[in-house]
């Protein structure tokens, strides 16, 4: 089903203002509303759940540093964000349900230490801006039955259970979003069990791609910028570890792939030294304008206040700050590496899917080029389709 006609970069459906509406009336009639207070957040995901949960398979420096990123957080959303009453109540929401996950996987590390120890294949790793076609790479990479992807509902709950109801709430949280926003599977296509980037598990750790994507936080993201990341993917390492020990895969080379990546390569290098790399390229307009239209669109379901100027100021920022800093961890690393461009992957992914096995010397079967022509095929005429004709035209009047 195609979403609807998305007329203006800012547009957003009308459940989001009556959400608004009646969340402000609930409060003028006495109901609190959501707090911001990193301390209100803590006590209240941290009811019923052990104190000792916070240190489980962490080091003190690791917790420190989650501590201090929460409070940068909640001080920018304060400050800085301009939430409505939806993106408040959201905020809260999501903020809280990261610390109770943080505890969550404390809690499984305290119990079972040897999770920590899961001997894992070196990974895959797809590097590059959001929007340069690092999704396309990453599902055909993760379509090969010889590699291993994380699911969705993984990725945005990683603490595993048995039974395991990840996929249904994964399934509802997607359900929620699309009725918020019926254009986010043109900008993104979205299942709950199907192979996702890793974004909830930076998330998980404070890590800011989540959050200034969809809020006014700038003075979080250059205190993410410029602090050491090396505790953030620390913890992504443990989860991977954890989630590789729970779907029995820690044999098989996992393809990883967030944007947030380019900017912090060496602290994810040092914890897969053996790691393989795709690099993917797109001409920087492009990759500007569609980030741009990715980043209006969250922002507008939760502020009635974005400025489109300053989200291309910034995502300008952004572009130039990932091109340096994966440049200068390439010229450091010696391992594999093979680069795609947006273009020539569009032109003929087969022949381009070839040459990245032969560069990274990975053999690619027969059943891996089944499986990636049958991914190819279920995505035509998909609702991601419709983005590019929703950026010519933007281009064609206000540009985004």
């Amino acid at each position: 089903m195609l979403p609807p006609e998305r007329p203006h970069p800012l547009a957003r459906t009308p459940l989001v203002d009556k959400a608004c509406a009646a969340l402000e009336l609930a409060w003028a009639k006495g109901v609190a509303p959501p707090s911001i207070d990193p301390n209100d957040l803590w006590r209240r995901a941290a009811k019923g759940t052990r104190v000792a949960a916070e240190h489980g398979g962490r080091s003190q420096e690791d917790v420190i540093d989650f501590r201090e990123r929460l409070i940068a957080l909640c001080s920018a959303v304060s400050a800085e964000s301009k939430l409505n009453a939806l993106g408040k109540t959201m905020a809260h929401g999501q903020i809280v349900r990261v610390i109770k996950q943080r505890l969550g996987l404390g809690q499984i590390w305290s119990n079972k230490p040897e999770l920590l120890k899961t001997e894992l294949a070196p990974p895959i790793i797809v590097i590059g801006q959001m929007r340069s076609g690092t999704t396309r790479i990453h599902r055909l990479l993760a379509a090969d039955p010889a590699h291993s992807a994380t699911r969705f509902c993984d990725s945005w709950n990683p603490v595993p259970r048995r039974p395991d109801m990840r996929p249904l709430s994964g399934a509802m949280m997607l359900a929620i979003a699309r009725k918020l926003d019926p254009w986010i599977d043109a900008l993104h296509p979205m299942g709950s069990r199907r192979a996702e980037e890793e974004l909830g598990w930076l998330a998980s750790a404070f890590g800011h791609s989540t959050y200034d994507t969809q809020w006014h936080v700038p003075s979080f993201t250059r205190f993410c910028e410029e602090c050491d990341p090396s505790p953030l993917y620390r913890e992504f390492a443990r989860i991977l570890r954890i989630d590789a020990a729970h779907h029995g895969n820690a044999d098989k080379p996992r393809v990883l792939k967030v944007p947030q990546i380019a900017e912090e390569l060496p602290a994810l290098l040092a914890q897969f030294p053996n790691a393989r790399l795709v690099v993917a390229n797109r001409h920087d307009e492009d990759v500007l304008h569609s980030s741009m239209s990715v980043v209006a669109n969250q922002m507008a379901i939760q502020s009635d206040e974005v400025d489109l100027e300053w989200i291309e100021a910034e995502w300008r920022r952004k572009l130039e700050l990932r091109h340096s800093r994966v440049q200068a961890a390439l010229v450091d690393f010696n391992g594999t590496v093979a680069h795609v461009h947006f273009d020539e992957l569009g032109a003929d992914w087969e022949s381009e899917i070839a040459r990245i096995y032969r560069e990274l010397d990975i053999e690619l079967t027969p059943q891996a080029s089944a499986k990636m022509v049958k991914e190819m095929t279920s995505s035509k005429g998909g609702a991601h389709r419709a983005h590019a004709a929703q950026l010519q035209r933007f281009k064609s009047g206000k540009p985004v």
